[in-house]
């Protein structure tokens, strides 16, 4: 099991930008999809974005042209930068750790977009 520590999380204006950030920690490991599902109130968790080992990306339909995932410069790790933020895009954002055998998840980090 990875532990996993999010970051980047906040308050933004709609039409701004925010930066997450996940860091696995726990092993190395070559085979694994790691990314973000968001989870607003009153809705089901969705897929934001996932990266599969690390090179190939997925996209929620909402976020497609918005938000870019790409692999952070320690270990295994991501970043999601996303831009053109609208108030939809409010929730809480869960970090995801896959591979064929385990699904871990971050505690999550708040967004909240204002209109």
């Amino acid at each position: 099991q990875v532990q996993l520590v999010e970051s980047g999380g906040g308050l933004v204006q709609a039409g701004g930008s925010l930066r997450l950030s996940c860091v696995a920690s726990g092993g190395i490991l070559r085979f694994y999809t790691m990314g973000w599902y968001r989870q607003a109130p009153g809705k089901q968790r969705e897929l934001v974005a996932t990266l599969a080992n690390g090179q190939r990306t997925n996209y929620g339909d909402s976020v497609k042209g918005r938000f870019t995932i790409s692999r952070g410069s320690r270990g295994m790790s991501v970043n999601l930068q996303m831009n053109s933020l609208k108030p939809d895009d409010t929730g809480v954002y869960y970090c995801n750790f896959q591979t064929p055998s385990s699904n871990d998840w971050g505690l999550g980090t708040q967004v909240t977009v204002s209109s």
